[in-house]
């Protein structure tokens, strides 16, 4: 299917947890890579609690001598009985500079997984950053602002937004995944204020979002809940935004 890249524009809207729901709930083969630039692994120290000790990652895949093809499925870990693999980031932030040269040709080896079956969910981080991975949310198929929708996150959201949507990307590249979409402001109001589309929302619940943010036990009917069917909802917005996208791509190219 594709390359996903999830970002922000300021505080903790949740990237990383919605990232692991996500992957945890999509209907293929996925890579779930963390390439937040601000080090230490969320993901490791969250979702799996502790109970994973970090073994390799983007240092390692930075530091490997084989094609960066190879050195990927070196230091990509499966997730147990799920279809989930995961390549952590890097230890500390100031191991981060050293992944300056790798992040476009690893961009390149993502894209070139959809011919073995497999999409991609990228963590990027924040947006602005030093050493950030700009070619991966330059070169995803689709690359999502996470916010919220209260005044503060979509002041930031709209001063950051021309750095998801710069002129040359392709139409319908990019856009807008909320959270908690009415609180206060609705998604058409968000898409205005911010000028990008909104491709999809995912309710605010905290109780259930612990489940894929700190590896909390599920509650009742976590499931069936709103939360992950929110999740669910999102993940066939997203792919239904990526299919419209290469329609219309193969349309200008044919026209």
């Amino acid at each position: 299917m594709a390359v996903i890249a999830l970002t922000s524009a300021s505080g903790s809207p949740g990237v990383t947890t919605t990232a692991v729901g996500l992957s945890l709930l999509w209907p293929r083969p996925v890579l779930l890579v963390e390439a937040d630039p601000t080090g230490g692994s969320g993901i490791l120290a969250g979702y799996f609690r502790g109970s994973h000790e970090y073994d390799a990652g983007l240092v390692e895949l930075a530091l490997s001598a084989a094609p960066i093809a190879d050195a990927l499925r070196e230091v990509a870990r499966p997730i147990p009985g799920t279809q989930v693999s995961f390549i952590a980031g890097t230890r500390s932030r100031s191991q981060a500079n050293a992944l300056h040269d790798v992040w476009r040709p690893f961009s390149e080896a993502l894209g070139e997984l959809e011919s073995n079956g497999q999409d991609v969910i990228v963590d990027c981080g924040r947006l602005g950053l030093a050493h950030a991975p700009e070619p991966l949310t330059l070169g995803a198929d689709l690359t999502l602002l996470v916010t919220r929708t209260n005044l503060p996150a979509l002041s930031a959201s709209r001063a950051w937004s021309d750095a998801v949507a710069q002129p040359g990307l392709d139409l319908g590249q990019t856009g807008l995944l909320l959270i908690g979409a009415g609180q206060p402001y609705a998604a058409a109001e968000v898409s205005a204020v911010v000028e990008l589309p909104v491709i999809a929302s995912i309710a605010d619940d905290a109780e259930s979002a612990a489940v894929f943010h700190r590896g909390a036990a599920p509650p009742k009917h976590f499931d069936t809940g709103l939360f992950v069917r929110s999740l669910r909802a999102a993940i066939e917005s997203m792919r239904g935004a990526i299919n419209r996208r290469r329609s219309g791509l193969l349309e200008r190219a044919h026209s």
